[in-house]
């Protein structure tokens, strides 16, 4: 399935703003975004670091509400997040941990004690949008998201977000026509939905990769290496 995948990608980049075959391996979402997800789902971004000014970002260029916290507090933060936009506002990690998604964008190290603040994730959709450069052995040799899916336990994990650097995850995801593709990839099918919805609320191209162990593995580290689809900045003609 991977042999598959990096053969779409592959075409993707040659071409370069087009449209993306669907693939047993790399599927394009071609459902058509439910106008509904906005008003049912509520969200935050959990750090507060140039990705999640980032993220912070791509909300705010969509009107999209989205609380933002970190281990700052909130009126440390908010001069930061009503520049960026009035739809960013700053609260505590408790208030920002209400919301039905929460993009998960600290310090690879700290998703720990973010899990620590609620008694239960059930219900909850957790993006991982982190990275982890650290040894095998210290994820009990799994991947960082399967990893950071046993801290949050009852929570939805969705791998996402986190391929792309700061400095272009924060730009218009709209180039001459095409939309940048976000990756997507979980171990809960169903949970991936929404956050294709939300990606194309935010103007990007969500591609799914199916399971983390699967072709999820394109877009984690593995010890000090990158997964082969971390950096690709990619477009796809369509949603």
């Amino acid at each position: 399935m991977i042999a598959k995948a990096l053969t779409e990608i592959r075409w993707i980049t040659k071409v370069g703003i087009s449209e993306v075959r669907a693939s047993s391996a790399v599927e394009s979402w071609g459902t058509n975004v439910n106008t509904d997800w906005r008003s049912i789902m509520s969200y935050s971004i959990v750090g507060f670091g140039k990705i999640g000014q980032a993220l912070a970002h791509a909300f705010a260029r969509k009107n999209i509400d989205v609380t933002v916290a970190s281990r700052r507090l909130p009126e440390a933060l908010a001069p930061q997040a009503r520049a960026i936009g009035p739809t960013v506002v700053a609260k505590s990690l408790r208030d920002a941990l209400e919301a039905d998604a929460i993009i998960l964008a600290v310090p690879f190290g700290e998703h720990r004690e973010v899990a620590k603040a609620l008694p239960s994730w059930r219900g909850k959709t957790v993006i991982d949008a982190m990275n982890a450069l650290v040894p095998p052995e210290e994820l009990d040799g799994l991947l960082s998201s399967a990893f950071v899916a046993k801290s949050f336990t009852g929570a939805k994990v969705v791998k996402g977000f986190n391929h792309l650097v700061a400095a272009i995850l924060a730009t218009d995801p709209i180039v001459e026509g095409g939309h940048r593709v976000v990756f997507l990839s979980s171990d809960d099918e169903d949970a991936v939905a929404p956050v294709a919805d939300l990606a194309k609320e935010l103007g990007f191209a969500p591609v799914k990769l199916g399971k983390l162990n699967e072709d999820g593995a394109l877009v984690h580290a593995r010890g000090r290496t990158w997964g082969r689809l971390i950096f690709q900045d990619l477009f796809k003609k369509e949603q």
